[in-house]
């Protein structure tokens, strides 16, 4: 039978249920029924985080550590009732879910080894000069600390490692921060067996009841107030620019306007140079027809943009990727919300006379089929909408007259996660005039890949300029997203006595 889920919130260590309730919309078999989310729930999660943050805040990086292990180890103990009800709920293959579960307990795994290491906490010291002139220097330390309960929106595309125990809370809790979560409505019962195995996890390790909370659904009240809560102090978002914007203002709008780190999209621009498109082009559309269709093309990084040159070598680069996209079979989208948005972006391309369809397809009810259009540089660059984020497997090629064209186009994208160059040696010389653009443009610049799959590492930046995210010195990805819940604090001529113990 799978995993049957209660339907209840995690509120500061306690599961409540009851009131009005609604459904999950698995793509296969029965729905369930949730508790829905209120705003006495999220007021009493923030006051329960609040509670615990004098306790969690406190707590020595070796006691986060054994937490942060625990929540990966609960998360693997229910494989199976992940993957099952994850697959029922998201229509995504057992494979998908399996691998993103292993990416969601590395990422815990990798915070607890970034504690471990403690260069996060960016320590300094700038030791007394008590006998400078014409007056003495005090002696001072620098040091990140926590900045309080953080919310986390649970994403609809990553059911786990980017919703309840996905990069943001397990930043935000290697910080030293509680976290209030609020679920993706797409996938509840996948965010309940997470719930479950944070609150295990709680328990083996002692920490205080109030460090993590779980709001299931519930209206747009309920959103509104957790971002405008006086007791959050940073929010996390990955999600649609019009709903991320949304919840940007409110944040900006509080009487104490607090950081909201929201990564709202991107169309991820490939360039493809002229030495290169012109020794690969068939390899290169292969490549892309698989990263633009991977999960459905519902992935933040989706290339959904290919600029190239006019000439023989690009026409066989079209002709190539419309071929390798005959071979995709229809997919299911994550929600039949999802699959609407799509058939409508879809619309917005058919209904534009400077567009040619180059290989298109009739998607219907819950399932998505690629679709692929053409347009010259001169229409893309008079025609905003063309710019804009389909949600799904539809990409754009824009034919450039020239190479040289290519530069002063890149200028004219907005913000984005990524940036891609195909490129051979003979390209040097087009890449390097690129690149000052698309550094400028991007959070991540590739050479001669393909942007799906995020790797979860140091060095890793996704976010990138408005609005690609809404804050461009930030990453959700990689250790340094742990940034965004610490602040910097001096400590002046403080006893030893009293220094915090990292700074010993």
């Amino acid at each position: 039978m799978g995993f049957t889920p209660h339907g209840k919130h995690l509120i500061a260590g306690e599961w409540i249920g009851g009131g009005a309730t609604f459904q999950n919309e698995p793509a296969s078999g029965a729905p369930s029924d949730f508790s829905m989310g209120t705003v006495d729930l999220v007021n009493r999660a923030a006051e329960g985080a609040e509670d615990a943050f004098w306790a969690y805040g406190y707590t020595t990086r070796a006691e986060r550590v054994a937490f942060l292990h625990a929540i990966a180890d609960e998360i693997e103990a229910r494989a199976d009732d992940i993957t099952d009800i994850g697959c029922r709920e998201t229509g995504l293959p057992p494979a998908r879910l399996q691998g993103e579960r292993g990416r969601t307990t590395g990422q815990l795994r990798l915070f607890a080894e970034t504690l471990l290491k403690g260069t996060y906490l960016d320590v300094r010291h700038d030791a007394a000069l008590p006998d400078r002139q014409p007056a003495p220097r005090p002696d001072i330390y620098l040091m990140q600390r926590p900045i309080g309960p953080v919310a986390v929106f649970g994403a609809s595309n990553f059911p786990l490692a980017f919703s309840v125990a996905g990069g943001d809370t397990a930043a935000a809790l290697a910080a030293g921060c509680p976290v209030v979560v609020k679920g993706h409505s797409a996938h509840p019962g996948t965010g309940e067996v997470i719930a479950e195995a944070i609150h295990a996890a709680m328990l083996s390790t002692g920490m205080h009841p109030g460090v993590f909370s779980l709001v299931q659904g519930g209206k747009r009240d309920v959103g509104t107030s957790l971002v405008q809560h006086p007791l959050i102090k940073a929010v996390g978002f990955t999600g649609s620019l019009g709903g991320g914007r949304a919840l940007f203002d409110l944040c900006a709008q509080r009487p104490e306007p607090i950081p909201f780190f929201g990564e709202l999209g991107s169309v991820n621009p490939m360039f493809l140079l002229p030495a290169a498109l012109g020794a690969r082009a068939d390899q290169i559309a292969k490549g892309w027809a698989g990263s633009m269709t991977g999960s459905a093309g519902q992935l933040c990084t989706n290339p959904g943009i290919a600029i190239v040159p006019a000439g023989a070598a690009g026409d066989a680069f079209v002709a190539a990727t419309a071929e390798a996209l005959k071979a995709v079979a229809p997919q299911t989208m994550l929600t039949a919300g999802m699959a609407e948005a799509y058939r409508t972006g879809k619309a917005r391309f058919d209904s534009r006379n400077s567009v040619r369809p180059i290989y298109t397809t009739d998607s219907t009810g819950r399932e998505a089929s690629p679709n692929l259009y053409e347009v010259s540089a001169e229409a893309f660059m008079a025609d905003h909408a063309l710019t804009e984020e389909v949600f799904g497997p539809l990409s754009l090629v824009v034919r450039v007259a020239t190479a040289d064209e290519m530069v002063p186009l890149a200028k004219r994208f907005e913000g984005q996660l990524t940036a891609t160059l195909h490129m051979d040696a003979q390209d040097t010389d087009l890449a390097r005039a690129l690149l000052p653009v698309l550094e400028r443009k991007a959070g991540r610049v590739l050479v001669n890949g393909y942007p799906t799959g995020v790797e979860v590492v140091d060095a890793m930046v996704h976010g990138g300029p408005y609005p690609a995210s809404t804050n461009f010195g930030a990453t959700s990805v990689g250790t340094m997203s742990i940034r965004r819940f610490l602040r910097p604090v001096s400590y002046q001529n403080l006893p030893d006595s009293i220094l915090p113990a990292d700074l010993l």
